[in-house]
């Protein structure tokens, strides 16, 4: 995989992880969803769009478009993460030949035009992607909609150790009394364990490994500290901007955010790591245009003009972007999808005249979940809401 489209795709998720986390609520987002939408775009763009969209992107527009599928075919070669791309047009918008050449090979297809009908082929395409685990195609088509371009991402991996569930009851914080579905484990690998000095403030970073390449990183702040400022210098840290102190070195005492350290009696001088976390579920939808900017899709939503004559001779405009996510952390392992879409709509008033006939006949804290070979970030988010524990009674609600 590309190491500069790594770095980009990482810009991109530390830049939204500074925005995507309102107070008191939990949230996961793809970056790695998102930008080969925008590289497929970029590189067909012109005007402010295309400065704009290069600047999201963080590569040269005229090299967005190979980036963007050598990534897509990088990340279908991986183990653990099944990705894809859709297209979809109306009959009176074609494509350009040489934009759909660069595109994955089987990845075209038609908008009847009747909402009915496209919603369905959508929502099954975003099923089918995802495992079940996204029903819904993001975006609303509406009559105006002449192109939609989509992506899919899902990431599944089981843990190297796996964890016992219990209950969890903290004494302090947003979750102070509750009865939380926990997980434990015991290890000897401090050097899964990490504190590092952030802008944030001191960042406690685990790393919670997948049998497959594929590993969860969990942040843990300051109690200060807010959500954005954690996630952001968490993905900084994945790419070694601040220094990490590893648990081996640590210092007895309280070296970081929920860590303690002492010296015990054992049987054995190997040294013990003891992990406690929550399990949990988070799922959001993100309207991208919100945060145009940040995507570089201001420009490219003015409806005035067309900004993508690389993709087709019809003017087009971003008419609506948004993303679905869900994401569960449990004993077992970890699992996340998403779906990113982008629709499209007429850019500028249509000067041409065709006939057209158409046929219809039918305590909170942070996670990256990242691909160890390359560190690319393929989920992140915050976790608010974690899944409440199942008691049984007979052991006094105090788990195993």
């Amino acid at each position: 995989m590309d190491t500069a489209t790594v770095r980009a795709v990482n810009a991109l998720t530390a830049r939204w992880a500074g925005v995507a986390v309102t107070p008191g609520n939990g949230t996961a987002f793809s970056a790695l969803g998102v930008w080969p939408l925008l590289a497929f775009l970029g590189g067909a763009a012109d005007g402010p769009a295309r400065a704009e969209l290069e600047r999201a992107l963080g590569v040269p527009a005229d090299q967005a478009v190979e980036h963007g599928r050598a990534l897509l075919e990088a990340l279908g070669a991986a183990d653990g993460i099944d990705t894809a791309l859709g297209v979809w047009t109306r009959r009176e918008v074609p494509l350009r030949d040489e934009w759909v050449e660069r595109l994955p090979l089987g990845v075209a297809g038609r908008l009847t035009g009747d909402a009915a009908v496209d919603r369905k082929e959508l929502d099954a395409w975003a099923a089918r992607n995802t495992h079940g685990l996204i029903g819904e195609m993001p975006v609303e088509l509406k009559a105006s909609t002449l192109m939609v371009l989509a992506s899919a991402l899902c990431v599944q991996t089981q843990w190297q150790q796996p964890f016992t569930p219990s209950t969890l009851q903290p004494k302090r914080g947003p979750w102070a009394e509750r009865k939380v579905a926990g997980l434990s484990r015991s290890g000897s690998d401090l050097a899964l364990l990490g504190v590092a000095a952030t802008p944030a403030g001191a960042l406690t970073v685990l790393d919670v490994q997948g049998a497959n390449g594929i590993d969860v990183r969990l942040l843990l702040g300051e109690e200060t500290a807010a959500a954005g400022d954690v996630l952001r210098a968490g993905t900084e840290v994945l790419a070694g901007a601040y220094e990490v102190v590893p648990g081996g070195r640590l210092a007895e005492g309280l070296p970081g955010p929920g860590i303690a350290i002492q010296k015990i009696t054992s049987f054995s001088s190997d040294p013990q790591l003891y992990t406690t976390t929550a399990a949990f579920t988070v799922s959001d939808d993100h309207d991208l245009l919100q945060r145009a900017e940040l995507f570089g899709l201001d420009a490219a939503r003015d409806t005035g003009r067309g900004h993508f004559p690389g993709v087709s001779e019809v003017p087009l405009a971003v008419a609506g972007a948004r993303q679905s996510i869900t994401a569960s952390f449990s004993a077992e392992g970890f699992v996340a999808a998403a779906v990113t879409a982008f629709a499209m709509a007429a850019g500028g008033v249509p000067q041409k005249k065709a006939k057209f006939v158409a046929v219809t006949f039918d305590r909170p804290f942070g996670f990256l979940a990242v691909h160890r070979a390359t560190g690319l970030v393929l989920t992140a988010g915050w976790v608010t809401d974690p899944h409440d524990a199942v008691v049984d009674e007979r052991w006094g609600g105090g788990g195993w």
